[in-house]
């Protein structure tokens, strides 16, 4: 039988054969191949998994071998998975290391895009490599074989192919990136493990659901450091409660992960994993994701993306923390909160003190006295000798000195209440909105008065009643007595705006502030939940500023413009005297 052979030069510099089988009657060497069939399936090349099965993959190459006695089927290697734009995968690692032991010199595939879809690689082995270790390569279904051959004018065909898939994969790349991220912003959830306190929800793996055991130890993590406890106390609080570190939660409950974050063989609770908790907004609803890419569709090492170029969005799923003790905690971590010798917690004042003449931190210090030892807050900056002038205050008297201003602030804001309860029974009338109806009206009537004279003006103009001159010096004066007019509309629309608002509006802050109004000692959480900063001033002169400032000021203002406006109501104001 009669062979037309042709020997080629492809993209690489060493030589291929192709065949076309349906062209040239093919004589069947007597070798015998030491075969390997090599079969690759990954989605994300866009593979289609009906056609492109493992199993379909295997039994074409099966049936193909099995006319042909003279391949030796020696190992089949599988690479389920892995994506075909590089050759880091492990079943082709494998069959590597089988080609340099000799224990194949034959490698069949389905066709060339399962053996890869970077066709500057694809091509390296098929013309450089394989031909120098004298392996066969067979593609089936691209009619390929490098030890037999075709006519000359196919001879393009190959790296043609190549380039062919390599373009399928970067295309498929592009469509698949822009899925995942189209995912993101609707708020699916895309990751491949829940976060410690949730569950992908069994009727859509791309939402996330509570899962009630976590989320109470997410739960006790975030009131325990508002309560004081610093990080590695909740850790050791944990581990001596026997709770499972999420790792091995999410092992116990058969999900097969790794993490860079476990050191020992069972992994524990630790500082930094009880950080990483508290820092993460999932556990207000929020999804934060695509935080990382690949460098292109060929390369793919992970590269951390720039914040803003995130994908957040909120109400994704039910939060576990309310905003409030996440903002709380948040604001704890950033202050400088020592843990004191041998605790678990923090000190009482720890990132509260500030000297009001520098601005810097009040640290604590113990001064011995006979068997006793007393402690003092003193200026970081005076104790260095850095400028600012001596201030320092027992922390009894601090201790003291603070509860009482805590209480009187309460009592302050309980009358508060008192009052906004009263207001809120007057009539809407009563509280002067029919007078500012009708000034807004008034008003309304005076804006449209100069809208018509300016128009009036240009007529004047165009029928020459006024000169150009006249026109602009007239046209100014207009403009801003209507401007004058609209910005006092604006305001007295305000006005009414502020008086129906703070009638049916929730003051939350103000909970915040009754729900402690029976203390009677401090505790690091009611420090950290009432108090924004204390300022230490000279011969012990406190400034306690309270969270909430701006509401409180808000309210008062709004008292007091309802005393003004209503002459019968007799408001109390001077128990609303800011300050203690």
């Amino acid at each position: 039988m009669s062979t037309i052979l042709s020997k080629t030069t492809s993209i690489g510099v060493a030589s291929a054969y192709v065949v076309n089988a349906s062209a040239v009657n093919i004589s069947v060497p007597d070798k015998i191949w030491n075969t390997c069939i090599y079969v690759r399936l990954s989605r994300e090349d866009g593979d289609k998994v009906e056609s492109d099965s493992i199993t379909n993959q295997k039994s074409l190459i099966h049936e193909y071998a099995k006319s042909r006695p003279y391949l030796n089927i020696c190992s089949e290697r599988i690479d389920d998975g892995y994506s075909g734009v590089d050759f880091e995968r492990p079943a082709f690692k494998a069959m590597e290391k089988d080609i340099k032991e000799g224990l194949i010199n034959c490698i069949i595939v389905k066709d060339l895009s399962r053996f890869g879809r970077n066709w500057i690689d694809t091509g390296r082995y098929i013309e450089q490599i394989f031909p120098f270790m004298e392996v066969r390569f067979i593609a089936i279904n691209d009619n390929f074989d490098s030890e037999l051959a075709r006519e000359a004018n196919d001879n393009i065909t190959l790296p043609f192919r190549n380039l062919i898939n390599d373009a399928y994969a970067r295309d498929i790349s592009i469509k698949t990136k822009s899925q995942l991220e189209a995912k993101c912003r609707k708020g699916d959830f895309i990751g491949s493990f829940a976060a410690y306190g949730y569950v992908k929800d069994v009727s859509n793996r791309n939402r996330l659901v509570i899962d009630d055991f976590a989320a109470n130890v997410v739960r006790d993590i975030f009131r325990w450091r508002i309560e004081g406890l610093s990080n590695q106390g909740i850790a050791s609080r944990l581990n001596g409660m026997g709770v499972l570190s999420p790792y091995e939660y999410k092992r116990a409950q058969g999900l097969r992960l790794t993490t860079p974050f476990k050191t020992n063989t069972r992994a524990t609770w630790s500082a930094n994993s009880v950080g990483r908790i508290l820092k993460n907004e999932v556990y207000l609803g929020v999804l934060e994701q695509a935080k990382r890419t690949s460098k292109s569709y060929k390369i793919k090492d992970r590269v951390d993306k720039p914040k803003e170029q995130w994908i957040r969005v909120e109400g994704a799923h039910e939060a576990i923390i309310s905003i409030e003790d996440f903002k709380l905690v948040t604001e704890l971590l950033r202050h400088d909160a020592r843990v004191a010798p041998a605790q678990d917690a923090v000190y009482l004042f720890s990132g509260l003190l500030k000297c009001q003449g520098c601005g810097q931190n009040m640290v604590r210090k113990l001064v011995p006295s006979g068997d006793k030892k007393y402690a003092y807050y003193v200026c970081v900056t005076s104790k260095q000798k850095k400028g600012c002038s001596p201030r320092n205050i027992s922390e009894k008297l601090l201790d003291e000195s603070v509860l009482l201003s805590i209480q009187n602030h309460i009592n302050t804001i309980s009358e508060m209440e008192r009052i906004l309860q009263y207001i809120e029974t007057l009539p809407i009338k009563q509280l002067g909105v029919q007078k500012l109806d009708e000034q807004i009206a008034s008003k309304k009537k005076e804006v449209l008065k100069y809208q018509m004279r300016k128009a009036k003006l240009y007529e004047d103009l165009q029928d020459g009643i006024i000169d150009k001159y006249e026109y602009e010096e007239y046209k100014a004066d207009f403009t801003k007595l209507h401007n004058d007019a609209e910005q006092s509309l604006s305001r007295l629309s305000q006005e009414i705006d502020d008086i129906v608002n703070n009638r049916t509006v929730e003051h939350k802050w103000i909970g915040y502030f009754r729900e402690h109004e029976n203390i009677e000692s401090l505790s690091r959480a009611v420090l950290i939940k009432l108090v924004d900063r204390i300022l230490i001033g000279k011969g012990n002169r406190l400034e306690i500023q309270f969270k909430y400032e701006n509401q409180f000021d808000k309210v008062i203002g709004y008292i007091e413009t309802a005393q003004q406006m209503d002459s019968s109501c007799c408001l109390d104001l001077e128990v609303l005297a800011y300050g203690s």
